[in-house]
């Protein structure tokens, strides 16, 4: 019955069989890279094979038998397995990857599971010679299963959406030439909208209010810009905002690339400078990319000792952020020295320190905001966005900000022309009388015309 549950959120995801893709690749490469291994996959247990939907270091290879299996083995738990040496393992000594040409002795592999404990199944490491590997190895292979699961989510969202649309047209045009159609419009976009990567939901961070908006400039374009926030541990959070050069499917594709180092770049390391020094390399090593360059907010968030956050921040290229302090009070964030992200080798970066205190909140933003023009044809600006900050009579909270400042686009004659991304954090006021920090809320604002995912419970 188990596996039966299993194999029916296998077939959910409608992943098997289905052609390369690179957001799977550079996760099989960004594993080898990292641990340094030759061999690197993420595959999918079917009933009685193992499928590789990604694989580096195994040219030729798309699926083996299940039984005996190191992966079908690796599905028995949630935990990530590791067999240090396979030879002293009495069941991986025996499986031909150990006995045959590749003589396998190291194994590793995190299971890629579902929000309801469904295991799909696993991305793998493999060596040619016996190794240990820390406990903090194990917890970023467990966080690149868990970025495949992502990208299992997001691809799962576009397709139902497509098949949606492609439902209520074929009801009303002649079923069998619209169907075909549709068909081929479903993988096109498919392939588009998978490279998106705007968060499924904001996560709700103890001590935070967190609240964010999205809108491309119009519906038929995929947008460059992004954001997330995510946990680094049990008591740091990380989070970003930034935008690629261009639009359509190929700025889209640089944004998974973008979002994908960044997560993976600050669980090594999650230092903003680093982790933006990271960024600029893996856009100038891959030749997908080509001239396409990115700028980015990258912050890290960790408890203040007295109340609220201590906020690093390190910015490449990217128009500053506000610090509001209450009672009209805003201060500019922007380290000297950002440059812009994938297009010098030797760019370096500047990162600020600085509290966010019970009452203050911080307002991220692409450019879309401040090249937005006002009734006289003047564009908003970075001035303009920080007088009209300044002058609000709200209180200062992570979704009046954002809700005050859409109100402000949606105010000008024709609205942005460019995609907009907001994200604003804030530390909610101290309740003196109970002495306990309000209780951390997630809003996500949707754009006119299209919905956004709902923040988590």
């Amino acid at each position: 019955m188990q596996e039966t549950a299993r194999m029916d959120a296998v077939r959910r995801y409608d992943i098997l069989d289905t052609p390369p893709d690179g957001a799977f690749n550079r996760v099989a490469a960004m594993a080898a890279r990292l641990f340094q291994v030759p061999v690197a996959s993420v595959t999918i247990v079917d009933e009685d094979r193992i499928w590789f939907k990604a694989a580096h270091g195994l040219d030729g290879v798309s699926e083996i038998g299940r039984e005996p299996g190191l992966c079908g083995s690796a599905i028995l738990s949630d935990e990530t397995l590791v067999i240090p040496d396979t030879l002293t393992d009495p069941v991986a000594c025996d499986n031909a990857l150990v006995t045959g040409p590749m003589a396998v002795r190291f194994y590793a592999a995190a299971p890629i599971v579902t929000g309801d404990g469904h295991r799909l199944g696993t991305v793998n490491i493999l060596d040619t010679k016996p190794r240990l590997i820390t406990e903090d190895d194990t917890a970023t292979l467990a966080d690149l299963a868990s970025i495949v699961l992502d990208e299992l989510e997001m691809r799962l969202a576009a397709l139902n959406a497509l098949r949606t649309e492609q439902e209520r047209r074929v009801e009303q045009e002649e079923a069998r030439e619209r169907a075909e159609r549709d068909r081929a419009a479903i993988q096109a976009f498919a392939s588009t909208l998978q490279r998106t990567l705007l968060p499924p939901a904001l996560p709700v961070v103890p001590g935070l209010e967190l609240a964010c908006h999205y809108a491309t400039a119009s519906p038929q374009d995929v947008g460059g810009d992004f954001y997330d926030v995510f946990p680094l541990d049990e008591t740091r959070w990380a989070f970003f905002l930034g935008d690629v050069c261009g639009k359509g499917p190929e700025a889209a594709a640089v944004t998974s690339l973008t979002r994908y180092t960044l997560r993976a770049a600050a669980q090594i390391d999650p230092n903003p400078e680093k982790v933006l020094t990271s960024l600029n390399k893996a856009l100038l090593l891959d030749p997908a990319v080509g001239t396409r360059f990115c700028t980015a907010v990258f912050g890290v968030l960790e408890p203040h000792e007295k109340q609220g956050f201590t906020v690093t921040v390190a910015t490449g290229g990217h128009p500053p952020a506000y610090h509001l302090r209450g009672q009209g009070a805003v201060e500019t964030v922007q380290p000297r020295g950002g440059m812009l992200i994938g297009a010098l080798a030797e760019a370096h970066f500047a990162s600020h320190t600085f509290h966010l205190a019970p009452g203050d909140g911080l307002l991220l933003y692409t450019d879309g905001l401040t090249e937005a023009r006002t009734a006289n044809g003047k564009m908003i600006g970075e001035q303009g966005l920080a007088r009209f900050l300044a002058a609000r009579t709200a209180p200062v909270s992570a979704t009046a900000i954002v809700e005050d400042t859409v109100a402000l686009l949606d105010a000008t004659p024709h609205g942005a022309g460019d995609d907009v991304a907001l994200l604003a954090l804030s530390a909610p006021l101290t309740n003196a009388a109970a002495g306990l920090t309000a209780i951390a809320t997630a809003h996500t604002i949707a754009p006119a015309g299209g919905e956004m995912p709902e923040s988590r419970p």
